[in-house]
This record gives C-alpha cells, sequence and structure tokens, in this order.
C-alpha cells in the first residue's frame, strides 16, 4: 500500500480520537448566555432548552456555584415533573409562570431522594435550579421575579 494511505488512515484515527475526546468531555446539552437579577442577586444563567438539556439538566455535576442557575425553557405551560437522577448536590428548584415570577419553591432537596418527583403547585414555563439554601438564603418567595433581558422562547 501507500505511503498516502497510511497517512490518510492516521489523520481519519487522529480526527476519530480528537472527535471522541471532545464528546466524552464536553456537555453540549446547555450554554451560558445571560445573565439575570434575582431576589437582588446576579445569576450567571445556563439555559437548558434541547431534549438533551431538559434531561441532564444539572445532574453529574460535584457543585454549584453560589451565582450561578440552570433556567429550564419549556414550550409550553405545564406541570413538569422534576427528580434527582445523577445529582450529586442538594438544589433548591424555583417553578416560574410565563412572566418568569416565582410561583413554588421546592427547597433543598437531596440528591437521595432520587426516585421521587417533585412538582410545582401549578402549571409553568420556566424552572430554575440553583444551589440549595438559595431562597433561604436571599429571601426568595412567591411572586420573586427572574429578571431577564429577554426569556428564551422554544417551540415543539
Amino acid at each position: 500500500m501507500s505511503r498516502y494511505f497510511y497517512i490518510g488512515l492516521l489523520a481519519v484515527v487522529a480526527v476519530g480520537i480528537t472527535a471522541l475526546f471532545s464528546y466524552r468531555t464536553s456537555t453540549p446539552s446547555a450554554e451560558l448566555v445571560d445573565r439575570a437579577d434575582f431576589g437582588g442577586v446576579s445569576l450567571r444563567i445556563e439555559y437548558a432548552t434541547t431534549s438533551t438539556a431538559l434531561l441532564r439538566g444539572l445532574g453529574g455535576r460535584d457543585s454549584i456555584a453560589d451565582d450561578y442557575g440552570m433556567l429550564f425553557v419549556f414550550p409550553n405551560k405545564g406541570n413538569y415533573g422534576f427528580w434527582m437522577k445523577n445529582m450529586l448536590v442538594p438544589i433548591d428548584i424555583f417553578w416560574l409562570n410565563d412572566k418568569g415570577q416565582v410561583v413554588s419553591i421546592t427547597q433543598n432537596i437531596a440528591a437521595s431522594s432520587y426516585p421521587d418527583v417533585f412538582y410545582p403547585s401549578e402549571p409553568v414555563r420556566y424552572v430554575l435550579e440553583t444551589d440549595a439554601g438559595f431562597a433561604n438564603e436571599h429571601s426568595i418567595a412567591t411572586g420573586t421575579p427572574l429578571l431577564l433581558k429577554n426569556f428564551p422562547i422554544v417551540s415543539e
């Protein structure tokens, strides 16, 4: 076989290994794209808008920064259930209406609560997850707005 064949084969293998390594070390299911004010605190917001991101959520992370939140965006209002599958740290869940106002809060959910499923008290369009204790520490209550320049919209 020619030398060019082996060089080409080596290039294909190198690209394949690089792609596999990149896939295994990245988390493309959600993206950090915004900052929001929530109860007087500036949060870095990572959006979960794809089916992969909605399923993965914060699963597998061994810590959550105090100024961080993941915002789950749904195409329609609904009673979306959340569980702690693959979660390593406890969280607070804020259930938000279509205007971004808190309608329900579930606090200090332990990773060990899986397979329990948690639901809002009424249909919601958005769900925000933060580090456990955020609601209590910042006096977040029903009616508190999540202030974003633009809430993302997704369609089914």
